[in-house]
């Protein structure tokens, strides 16, 4: 990925991100450090235009993935999939169970590692300062009272 500078269709000084969802987003950024050091995941502040999500790291290329995010529950929700990705599929590779999608290795889990993963997202969740749509597990989300 090469950015140019001038070459994109964006305005000179159009604000893309809301004084109050840079802060929210700010802190969802910080909640989830943690991931950081686990995987080739990291987000950068890209002021006016929001927070870049930044994946795949390959060294002379760059990064491979980036997204930008202007909504902070939209970004929770981005490093929270990535993280419970993360912890779901890790154990299981090399066994048959990394055949089967996230949601179904989930439900193999015992009650207690179910019950910890959905502490770790309450911990995100109260670190973000409770920023949030909430899932009770991979996809399915209901709505987070902040």
């Amino acid at each position: 990925m090469e950015l140019k500078s001038g070459t994109g269709n964006a305005p000179a000084g159009r604000i893309y991100i809301t004084e109050d969802e840079y802060v929210k987003c700010r802190k969802v950024a910080d909640a989830f450090t943690e991931l950081y050091e686990m995987t080739d995941v990291m987000v950068a502040d890209a002021g006016r235009f929001g927070f870049v999500r930044l994946q795949w790291f390959d060294e002379g290329e760059g990064f491979d993935s980036a997204e930008v995010f202007s909504d902070s529950a939209e970004l929770f929700e981005e490093l929270w999939r990535i993280w419970y990705e993360h912890e779901i599929l890790t154990p299981v590779l090399g066994t048959p169970l990394a055949e089967l999608d996230y949601d179904e290795i989930f439900e193999r889990l015992p009650e207690e590692k179910k019950k910890e993963l959905m502490e770790k997202r309450d911990y995100f969740v109260k670190k973000s300062g409770g920023i949030s749509k909430s899932e009770n597990k991979g996809g399915q989300t209901r709505e987070c009272v902040q």
